[in-house]
């Protein structure tokens, strides 16, 4: 008999735009500032999809489909983020919505 885990398959499928989607509906329901650049063709490589703030806390978030590979650039970005004392930088899939991660750190 096939098991399907429910989570594990619609992580699979979700797209990064529908993640954004969900992430900013959160975010502006829980009091967060949102700002994503549109269109980041013309922006320095790498830089994170979202960020959020609210009274003195930053999160800074790069998101990924759950198989999403990150660049080289993101990379850098991410790691030089994760050392702020200041600052919460996430990488965040679907999976990171549906185990309620996401949510957690936004309240």
């Amino acid at each position: 008999m096939l098991v399907v885990d429910t989570q594990s398959y619609l992580a699979q499928a979700m797209t990064e735009a529908e993640l954004q989607a969900r992430i900013k509906e959160l975010a502006l329901c829980l009091g967060w500032m949102y700002y994503h650049t549109r269109d980041s063709r013309r922006s320095d490589l790498g830089f994170p999809d979202l960020v959020l703030v609210r009274d003195e806390n930053v999160i800074i978030a790069e998101l990924k489909r759950e198989k999403g590979r990150l660049t080289a650039a993101q990379e850098t970005w991410g790691a030089a983020l994760s050392n702020c004392k200041t600052v919460d930088y996430y990488l965040w899939r679907p999976a990171h919505w549906y185990a309620g991660a996401i949510e957690e750190a936004l309240r």
